[in-house]
C-alpha cells in the first residue's frame, strides 16, 4: 500500500511535445520571478528570526530567514542526502535498472521532501530559530509548509518545462543577488556609503588605506581566480572514441567530463554542513547553552563541531594580522570534510543516478555504436569504462570538494561553495540553453546527436 501510495503521488505532467527555447526560457523565468516574489514577502506572525546572522547558509540552502522562502532547498536536498546513504549503502533495495524502481525512487524522494518540509518547519518554529508571536505557532508552521510544497513541484516543474532543476535556479538567483550586493552596494547604516568591495577598494586606495585596499583586492581576484578555474575544469574531458556499427567509416566521441558528477556531491556535502549548523544553533536557542554540536555567539561557531567545520578566510587574517595556530587546524578539518563527503555522495550519485559503466554501456549498445578493436558487447565496453569512470568519480568529487573549500579559504565575495555551486550551474545552463537554441534552429540535428 505505501508503494501505491508513492506511486501516485501528486505530481507535474510531462510535456507532450519537445519544448522550444522560447517555452523553457519563459517557465524557467517565471519560476525564478516566482522564488524572489516569495523570498521578499515576511512571514506573518514572525516575532524574532534568530537565524538572521546565518546569511552563509541561507545562500547554501537557496533560502532567506524570515520570509516565505526560509526553508528554500533544505528539504529537497536532505531528502535526497538520506535517501543517496540509504540506497547506496544498500540499506535500501531498489532496482534503478527498471523503469517501475526509477518511479518508486522519484516517488520516496518526494515523499521524503515534503516530510522533510513538515519537519524542518516544526523545528524552526518549535525551537525559536523563528519564533512566533503568542498563539500564531501553527500560522508559522503552516505558511512554511505550504511553501515548501510549492517549492517541491517549483523544482519539478523547472526540471521537466525549464532550463535545470529548481534547486541549482534557486542557488544561482541567491548566489548572483549576494554577488551583486557584496560587490557594488552602496547603500550601508549611515546612507550612502561604499560598501561593495569594488567601491571600498576605490574609496581606501583615494584615502591612503593599505588594510581595507588589500583586503577588497584580495576578495576580488578570489573570486576571479575560483571563477576562471571552475570554467577550466569544467571543460576537461576524456573522449572514448566510438564507430556505428552497421556504418563503416563513421564514428564518433563518447565525452566523459572531469567533473562527471558536476556539483551534486558539492550540494550534498554543503547542504550536509548547513543541517549540521543550523541544528546546532536551534539546539542551543532550544537549551540555553551549547552542546557538542556546536556554540555560537553572535552568529558566529566559538566551540564544538561547528566550529572546527567552519571555514575561515586565511588571507583575510593575515592582512588584518590576526592570525592564530589554531585556524590552521580548522582549514584542514574543514577541507577534509568537504573532500570526503564529496567524493561519498559522488560515488553514491553515480550509482543511484544511472551514470555507472555498466548504464552508460548499455546506452551505447542500444544506440548502435561499438568501441573499434572490440566486440559489441555491453559486458566488454563496461570493463572498458570502469577504467574511466570510477577514477573520474572520485577526483572529480575531490576537485570539486577542494575547490569549494579553497574558495572559502581564500576569502570570495560571497561564500566560496555558493560561488562554486553558482558558476558550474551557469556554465551547465549555459550549454543546455546553447544545446536547446541549436536543436530549434537545425531540428535534424537532434534525432543525429542523440542516435
Amino acid at each position: 500500500m505505501f508503494k501505491n501510495f508513492l506511486l501516485n503521488l501528486p505530481e507535474i505532467k510531462k510535456p507532450g511535445r519537445i519544448l522550444t527555447f522560447n517555452e523553457k526560457i519563459k517557465w524557467t523565468l517565471l519560476i525564478l520571478i516566482a522564488y524572489f516574489i516569495m523570498a521578499s514577502i515576511p512571514l506573518y506572525g514572525l516575532s524574532q528570526n534568530a537565524l538572521s546572522k546565518f546569511e552563509f547558509l541561507a545562500i547554501i540552502l537557496g533560502a532567506k530567514f524570515g520570509s516565505l522562502m526560509s526553508l528554500g532547498i533544505g528539504p529537497i536536498v536532505t531528502a535526497s542526502i538520506v535517501l543517496q546513504l540509504l540506497v547506496g549503502s544498500k540499506i535500501l533495495n531498489i532496482d534503478l535498472k527498471t523503469r517501475e524502481g526509477r518511479a518508486y525512487f522519484q516517488g520516496l524522494q518526494k515523499f521524503l521532501a515534503i516530510f522533510f518540509t513538515l519537519f524542518e518547519a516544526c523545528v524552526y518554529v518549535l525551537m525559536r530559530g523563528l519564533e512566533a508571536r503568542p498563539g500564531m505557532e501553527f500560522i508559522l508552521i503552516l505558511q512554511l509548509f505550504v511553501v515548501g510544497i510549492l517549492v517541491v513541484y517549483m523544482d519539478e516543474l523547472v526540471s521537466k518545462y525549464g532550463f535545470g532543476g529548481g534547486v541549482s535556479l534557486f542557488i544561482v538567483g541567491g548566489v548572483a543577488y549576494e554577488l551583486f550586493v557584496r560587490a557594488f552596494a552602496f547603500i550601508g547604516p549611515a546612507g550612502i556609503q561604499p560598501i561593495g568591495r569594488v567601491w571600498v577598494l576605490f574609496s581606501s586606495i583615494a584615502a591612503g588605506n593599505t588594510i581595507e585596499a588589500t583586503s577588497a583586492i584580495v576578495a576580488i581576484l578570489a573570486t576571479i581566480f575560483i571563477f576562471v578555474f571552475v570554467v577550466y575544469a569544467q571543460s576537461i574531458k576524456a573522449e572514448i572514441p566510438l564507430s556505428f556499427g552497421r556504418i563503416k567509416g563513421f564514428g564518433l566521441r563518447w565525452p566523459l567530463s572531469f567533473l562527471y558528477t558536476s556539483n551534486i556531491p558539492v550540494i550534498l556535502t554543503a547542504a550536509l554542513l548547513a543541517n549540521i549548523q543550523l541544528f546546532a544553533t536551534l539546539l542551543q536557542t532550544w537549551l540555553k547553552h551549547p552542546t557538542f554540536l556546536g556554540g555560537f555567539r553572535e552568529g558566529v561557531p566559538i566551540s564544538g563541531l561547528a566550529f572546527w567545520l567552519s571555514p575561515l578566510p586565511i588571507t583575510e587574517t593575515f592582512v588584518r594580522g590576526v592570525f592564530e595556530p589554531i585556524m590552521i587546524g580548522q582549514i584542514l578539518t574543514f577541507t577534509l570534510f568537504m573532500v570526503g563527503f564529496s567524493i561519498l555522495f559522488s560515488v553514491f550519485w553515480v550509482q543511484t543516478s544511472g551514470m555507472d559503466a555498466k548504464s552508460v554501456a548499455e546506452q551505447i549498445v542500444a544506440s548502435g555504436l561499438r568501441i573499434p578493436g572490440f566486440r559489441t558487447d555491453a559486458r566488454v565496453i563496461e570493463i572498458i569504462l570502469n577504467k574511466y569512470i570510477m577514477p573520474l568519480t572520485v577526483m572529480g568529487g575531490a576537485t570539486v570538494g577542494l575547490l569549494a573549500a579553497l574558495a572559502d579559504v581564500l576569502g570570495a565575495l560571497v561564500r566560496g561553495t555558493g560561488l562554486l555551486l553558482a558558476v558550474m550551474i551557469v556554465y551547465r545552463l549555459y550549454q543546455e540553453i546553447a544545446t536547446q537554441h541549436m536543436y530549434d534552429m537545425h531540428p535534424a540535428l537532434k534525432k543525429f546527436i542523440e542516435v
